[in-house]
């Protein structure tokens, strides 16, 4: 049976030097596995609050409503929890970790996943695969975390970590920002080809329309002033392609 992932009327605050200021104001969204569902939306209309919430950063508070996962409510879930139940975040920055190499990181990761470690023969072949796909070279595997990469090389470190710990659902915060045309394409690929072979569920947060010429949404959602504005099909992406987000923002 394939899994599902329900947001339901959700509100989230977050802590500033102002005090606490809403951001989320009744998010209703469902994704089923194996649906790409594209978030698009102006700067500050929410879109990585809700990214943030559903991985559980500490910063975010949740004031009110659900994220279930297959029914379970995942904000009685610690962060770890989530990952495990089959949540995968990739972040818009991701961080470096010094002192602890790829390699160590994604195995030590995807013993903590399944609860056993894999077999090292053949995690090796599957890392070793998936950083050729990805057009790393092998030499990544023995640097730092994202130590001294470029942003190219972290977002396509953040896909090699999706691609080998295969969760059920993945959150991609503008995953396109700060990409040339050949590493869009590439991290675009990894994306696609983890949907292909785990039925992958995601939820792809953006700017911009130029990564939906590479992963194909099924469904694509307007986020302005902290609620959806609109949805509908790939056309309603290429529409704002050509309006923008003003009629929205006008009406807001």
């Amino acid at each position: 049976m394939s899994s599902v992932l329900e947001i339901k009327d959700l509100h989230v605050s977050v802590e500033t030097d102002q005090g606490a200021k809403k951001i989320l104001k009744g998010v209703d969204l469902t994704i089923k596995q194996g649906e790409t569902h594209a978030i698009m939306g102006p700067n500050g209309s929410g879109k990585s609050t809700l990214a943030y919430a559903i991985a559980g950063h500490p910063r975010y508070e949740v004031t009110s409503g659900s994220i279930l996962l297959d029914g379970e409510e995942v904000l009685d879930m610690e962060v770890d929890e989530r990952a495990q139940a089959g949540l995968f975040l990739a972040m818009q920055y991701p961080v470096e970790i010094p002192g602890v190499t790829n390699a160590n990181f994604l195995r030590t990761a995807k013993t903590a996943i399944d609860g056993e470690a894999p077999s090292i023969r053949t995690w090796m072949k599957d890392v070793k695969q998936a950083m050729a796909d990805l057009r790393m070279d092998e030499s990544f595997a023995a640097r730092n975390v994202n130590e001294g990469f470029s942003g190219g090389e972290k977002k396509r470190n953040e896909i090699l970590q999706l691609e080998l710990l295969k969760p059920k659902f993945a959150v991609l915060d503008e995953t396109d920002s700060g990409l040339d045309v050949d590493a869009l394409k590439i991290v675009s690929e990894g994306v696609n080809r983890a949907k292909q072979n785990t039925d992958l569920g995601v939820m792809l947060i953006t700017h911009y329309t130029r990564i939906l010429r590479y992963i194909k949404p099924d469904h694509v959602h307007v986020f302005v002033n902290g609620r959806i504005a609109e949805q509908g099909g790939p056309e309603l992406a290429e529409r704002l392609e050509n309006e923008g987000y003003d009629r929205f923002l006008v009406e807001a």
